[in-house]
């Protein structure tokens, strides 16, 4: 248990919360992109133009194939050096972050839009709707119910994987736990099970009202 008091040491918990902030920050950056990046390549998904499915379909699957330490290292190390492009590497996640959580949620948002019955769009035709006055009021609120748990999950998942930025240097919330660990190595040779697990708790408070409200959606419009 002596590995513990290494939390007592002053300024430790101070620093996590900073290192927690900056990762929240990137997550919220990072989702609050996605959302408009999601809804054009979504819409751009169902169009039936070949041209733009084929460039839609090979942005969906790059995006999936490559692990995003991959597409990190490429647009830090590789696209931002060789075009002299000031980006930090906190830029540069929120760009990977962006790319990747537009891409799914853009599929996301395909399905939402597919999975609504031909004969809705009929029937709005038939009352003398126009095609916006049909979208906004008839297809719309339908996708919505469709596409929102799988929208909350999607920002879990991008919060779990800004843990990836510490490979680029950014102090976010695992390097801060990283300092800390080094700077109390020979004092506190066990406190590192212990500065990680506040690390995971920290982790688990931002997560899991997500999870809970991803979870509520589904259970409510499930029964509608």
């Amino acid at each position: 248990m002596q590995g513990a008091n290494i939390l007592l040491e002053p300024g430790v918990f101070p620093r996590l919360l900073q290192g927690l902030w900056v990762t929240v920050w990137i997550a919220a950056v990072s989702v609050g992109l996605s959302i408009p990046v999601g809804l054009i390549t979504g819409w751009l998904m169902t169009l039936k133009n070949p041209i733009i499915r084929f460039i839609m379909r090979f942005y969906l699957d790059f995006i999936r194939i490559m692990p995003q330490l991959a597409l990190l290292f490429i647009a830090f190390y590789g696209i931002a050096r060789m075009s002299n492009w000031n980006l930090d590497a906190t830029g540069a996640c929120v760009l990977v972050f962006v790319l990747w959580g537009g891409a799914e949620l853009g599929d996301l948002v395909r399905g939402a839009l597919q999975s609504i019955p031909q004969i809705q769009y009929e029937t709005a035709y038939m009352l003398g709707m126009s095609n916006w006055q049909s979208f906004v009021h008839v297809i719309l609120p339908q996708a919505v119910r469709r596409l929102l748990p799988g929208a909350v999950n999607l920002s879990t998942r991008i919060v779990k994987t800004t843990s990836l930025a510490v490979l680029l240097g950014v102090v976010e919330v695992i390097k801060v736990g990283q300092q800390i660990i080094d700077a109390n190595r020979f004092q506190y040779p066990t406190g590192t099970l212990w500065v990680y697990g506040v690390i995971f708790v920290m982790y688990f408070i931002v997560c899991w009202p997500l999870s809970l409200v991803a979870h509520a959606l589904e259970k409510r419009w499930a029964n509608d």
